[in-house]
């Protein structure tokens, strides 16, 4: 029996379609009842289904009113506020593409984007970096007074036109835009039932920041999209104080990264009586910390699979619990594949490539303005994710890592050789290279391993660090080596970087 998993087909998105207008419309038949508490120790900030739905369609107005067209791009240089998600669907539901970066991202990272994207608008708060650009520039007041706007009609269309873009880091060593479509959404009803168990009653607290895609499809649209609540800890929440907060907002699932999982059982953990499970993805659970979370809460950690250019598609879920050492299966709807390096399904119980079918319709447009690129990931029907598993004999995966060397960075997949353009020229060293390594189970840090003369300045090197990289993407550990290892025809053995000899 080959490694392809395929149940059928999922029903086909409709159209004409707005991802923006999907995404509320079964809160619209809710108006009163609370879309999203921005929540804290001592309060929260609360938006029914009314208000969020007339400050979307507002704000769509009043890029409008601006002179922007469909089509046109808007970065978006937002902090971790309810002006981002208000912002991101009402440039959707106008038409237009936005572009969601994280508040992390350094001038230097943000300008090639810019470069590259030549957005028509940036929406940005003052207290977040940015290049410069000739680009309108509206700021968090701007945009609240669109709120207000009469509402604009959704941007209703072909399913398959290009919704937003988002960046990953690519293994060429510079970030790559992924432009994905409006039936994104529509293909994220297959998560629904096979990771979340997803119900218009649930309160679905999410840990991580609202430009990252885990976030924002997990802790807001997927929620929103059937009439259910989302909790959203305030900026600068303290990873100690969630298990309070899921407590106090009656939060029914938990999503977050692993790391944060981690964090949270740092601290005592109350009794959470309406909390059904957790979720996880963003990099590997490790069993213990699996086992710990049962232990600290009564609930299980249902896992999932995924990747920026597709979303999570392999998961467990209540009705479907993975079998030990597997993520879960791939969701119903999906078409799912381990290949050999040629492309072909390998036999089930071999380690291959796990892919997914260009059928899918989560799955990306491509990479922008970048056919090649785009090209180089396909094998044929099949998109190649660059990880590599075990699909069993009833369908569930193992997974066996990457097959690259991209990087884990508390669960952002980060490419050596960007980290490694942006630190080649730092004085004092005549060669770096950087990996992620084990401090711990279930811990990965970015090291990077130098070669020079003197010994390392690391508080200098930090420092310079982080004027150039994002704080996910800064290496954590900086170590001297005699050289780099490399292969007979000189090149950098990667793998060999956390054993070869200290300087």
């Amino acid at each position: 029996m080959l490694s392809v998993y395929d149940e059928g087909a999922p029903a086909p998105c409709p159209a004409p379609f707005n991802l923006a207008a999907h995404v509320l419309q079964a809160g619209a038949a809710v108006p009163d009842r609370i879309a999203l508490s921005v929540i804290h120790t001592t309060g929260a900030e609360r938006w029914s289904y009314a208000r969020l739905i007339a400050a979307v369609r507002g704000t769509a107005t009043g890029l409008l009113r601006e002179g922007l067209q469909p089509g046109d791009v808007v970065l978006m240089r937002l902090g971790n506020t309810v002006d981002f998600p208000i912002a991101y669907l009402g440039a959707i539901a106008a038409g237009l593409v936005p572009v969601p970066t994280s508040s992390q991202l350094t001038e230097a990272e943000v300008a090639p984007m810019i470069a590259a994207l030549r957005p028509r608008a940036v929406l940005r708060d003052p207290a977040i970096a940015c290049a410069s650009t000739e680009a309108q520039v509206f700021a968090p007041d701007d945009m609240a007074a669109w709120r207000d706007l009469p509402p604009a009609p959704w941007d209703l269309g072909d399913p398959d036109r290009l919704a937003y873009i988002v960046y990953t880091s690519g293994t060429s060593g510079r970030p790559r835009g992924v432009g994905h479509a409006h039936r994104a959404i529509w293909a994220r009803r297959m998560m629904h039932r096979d990771w979340y168990d997803l119900r218009d009653t649930d309160r679905m607290l999410h840990a991580g920041a609202f430009n990252w895609t885990f976030t924002l499809g997990t802790g807001l649209l997927d929620p929103w999209s059937v009439g259910a609540a989302a909790l959203i800890p305030r900026a600068g929440t303290d990873p100690a104080q969630l298990p309070l907060l899921m407590k106090r907002y009656e939060a029914t699932l938990f999503a977050a990264a692993p790391g944060v999982f981690r964090k949270v059982l740092q601290a005592p953990v109350p009794a959470l009586p309406k909390l059904r499970h957790g979720l996880a993805a963003g990099e590997k659970l490790s069993e213990k910390l699996r086992a710990t979370w049962q232990d600290a809460t009564g609930t299980p950690v249902h896992e999932a699979f995924g990747m920026t250019e597709c979303s999570t598609f392999v998961s467990s879920a209540p009705g479907r619990p993975a079998a030990q050492g597997c993520l879960g299966a791939p969701q119903a709807g999906r078409r799912v594949a381990v290949l050999d390096e040629d492309g072909a399904p390998v036999p089930r119980g071999t380690a291959g490539i796990i892919a997914i079918h260009r059928r899918d319709p989560g799955l990306m447009l491509g990479y922008v303005d970048a056919p090649d690129e785009t090209a180089a990931r396909m094998r044929g029907d099949w998109f190649v994710t660059g990880d590599r598993g075990v699909m069993r004999d009833d369908g569930q995966i193992e997974y066996l890592g990457r097959a690259d060397d991209m990087m884990n960075a508390g669960g952002y997949r980060v490419s050596p050789l960007e980290v490694e353009a942006a630190l080649a020229d730092l004085p004092g060293l005549d060669e770096v290279a950087v990996t992620d390594i084990a401090v711990k189970e279930g811990v990965r840090v970015i090291a990077a391993f130098c070669v020079s003369s003197a010994p390392l300045d690391t508080d200098a090197l930090a420092a310079a660090a982080a004027d150039r990289l994002a704080r996910y993407k800064q290496p954590r550990a900086w170590i001297r080596l005699a050289a780099l290892p490399r292969s007979a025809n000189g090149k950098l053995v990667r793998s060999a970087l956390a054993d070869a000899p200290r300087a």
